[in-house]
């Protein structure tokens, strides 16, 4: 999805309402009623049967899509109150008509415009279950002053007693540098319109938009063509991954769906490989057959029932010896892709095994975890495979593979993918907040799904499944892999809202990844 400036986006607006002919009062009309949808959907996952909502709203355009999203939200259930930072009576234009329209419907609306008021607002916060933001939009410049700024400040005070969803930039946040010039909320979800901007994704911005979530006001899509891209740089969004995935045939079987082999496991690490093994069976791919030392074969045959283990020789620590793929080589025809990593260890009897499947693979190849530890340093050999390669890094081991530090990796993300795709030929997802997907050429696409409650063990082995039960579906691997780390982060999404960010685990995350896939196929 293409990213664009503060101007871009106000270019796309005014050419909406003039040339397409989209009054402004119904483009704010479609904001809020996006913002109240997305909070609909999140109340339903957290299971909540009588949700409230405070919206505290600004003076301007952005208060007026608050004041829309108020009166969506009334209409869909939930308690509504409305807080203004600042006197009613400097509301105008197609804001002032939503809010008319608000006090037609008996919801309760009150103003704030005093240090005084906001002080005694966070003496006694108000009991809500989300917080919609809509005090500055991407008009704004500078530090946040007044009402505004107090407002901000009881905001981030009372989140931790209600979620904060904030509408198309957190209030203090620059749209364009992602910037924090003042106070800024720090949202759990921001709700942009039409097209994610700039500033959200910046690096900076990282802390303070949580998941971002697009809503389509209906701007022709001609006129976004239109556009020039920003900084080779595109989101990852579910609009743009569902032709990926084909309808079904009814006459289909499973070898219809692809064949997926996976390689690695060691005495004590099972639960990687075993964990790979359920996110590729939730992939949509028709077989799954791991190989794994004898010593956990049992283990993870009996944490995925779905895949069909098989036992080969192992070293003396318990991980796969190299000669483990000797009477395998004529069987590698029957697959489609094949994954080798997850609980692999770095004993060099690992190193010989990657290696050699680099060299004789003729499938495509996703390299995860300690596939990638035992190949530091040695990109070349990455470049020289048989076969199209996949890298799932996280920063420590993009920084290994590139030798640099982890700090540098961190300071340029997209910088580093593309280096790391340049130099292995290979497509690269680096992990961490922000998913970078890349090519050796731009442009580079980051992934804004996922929470910080997916910071555990275990993430990193459902995301590598589930990207090589894509790939052996036969999807491209630029195109696996963006639809992989979107899958991931969304079904991290819902473990989270359905339980919590504290106590989810990462068999939570594949539990929640067919549901996932409802935003890509209907069926």
């Amino acid at each position: 999805m293409k990213i664009v400036t503060t101007a871009q986006m106000r270019q796309l607006d005014r050419r909406t309402i003039e040339e397409a002919g989209v009054p402004a009062y119904e483009l704010m009309d479609r904001a809020g009623r996006g913002v109240a949808d997305v909070i609909r959907y999140l109340a339903d996952m957290a299971g909540m049967g009588a949700p409230s909502a405070l919206i505290i709203a600004g003076r301007g355009n952005n208060g007026g899509d608050a004041f829309a999203a108020g009166r969506h939200l009334r209409e869909l259930g939930f308690e509504v109150i409305v807080w203004i930072a600042g006197p009613e009576s400097q509301i105008g234009g197609e804001s002032l008509k939503h809010l008319a329209n608000l006090r037609a419907e008996g919801v309760t609306i009150e103003e704030f415009p005093t240090r005084e008021d906001w002080q005694e607002n966070l003496a006694r916060p108000l009991a809500t279950d989300f917080i919609v933001d809509g005090l500055l939009g991407i008009g704004s410049h500078g530090a946040p002053r007044g009402a505004v700024a107090w407002a901000i400040e009881y905001i981030n005070s009372a989140a931790n007693d209600a979620y904060v969803v904030s509408i198309d930039v957190p209030s203090g946040l620059n749209s364009d540098r992602g910037v924090a010039e003042g106070a800024a909320v720090t949202a759990d979800v921001t709700v942009t319109m039409g097209l994610p901007k700039i500033g959200l994704l910046a690096p900076a911005a990282l802390e303070f938009v949580g998941t971002i979530e697009v809503v389509d006001i209906g701007i022709p899509p001609a006129f976004v063509e239109e556009i020039s891209a920003v900084a080779n740089l595109e989101m990852i969004y579910s609009t743009e991954l569902r032709h990926l995935i084909p309808r079904r045939a009814r006459g289909s079987h499973k070898g219809t769906y692809g064949h997926l082999l996976l390689i690695g496991g060691a005495r004590g690490y099972a639960g990687a490989i075993a964990l790979a093994c359920r996110a590729a069976a939730r992939s949509g791919v028709g077989l799954t057959t791991a190989l794994v030392p004898a010593s956990i074969a049992q283990i993870v045959a009996g944490a995925s029932l779905e895949t069909m283990v098989h036992s080969a020789p192992e070293t003396e620590i318990g991980s796969l010896r190299s000669d483990a793929l000797e009477s395998w080589w004529p069987r590698f025809a029957q697959f489609d892709a094949v994954l080798v990593g997850p609980g692999l260890t770095t004993h060099p009897e690992s190193a010989r095994l990657v290696r050699r499947l680099l060299e004789q693979c003729p499938t495509p190849l996703v390299l995860d975890a300690d596939a990638l530890n035992v190949m530091a340093g040695e990109a070349a050999a990455i470049r020289g495979a048989r076969s199209s390669v996949v890298l799932t890094p996280h920063p420590g081991e993009i920084a290994r593979l590139l030798q640099r530090d982890v700090a540098q990796v961190q300071a340029d993300r997209i910088g580093a993918a593309h280096a790391a795709a340049a130099l292995t030929g290979a497509v690269t997802v680096l992990k961490g907040a922000g998913t970078i997907v890349t090519a050796a050429e731009p442009p580079a696409f980051i992934n804004m799904t996922g929470n910080p409650g997916m910071a555990r063990g275990g993430s990193g082995d459902v995301l590598a499944g589930l990207l090589a039960g894509l790939l052996a579906q036969g999807i491209a691997p630029l195109d696996a892999a963006r639809a992989a780390v979107f899958l991931h982060g969304r079904a991290g999404d819902m473990a989270a809202w359905r339980s919590s960010q504290t106590g989810m685990v990462a068999g939570d995350v594949v539990t929640e990844i067919p549901y996932a896939f409802r935003e890509l196929v209907l069926r």
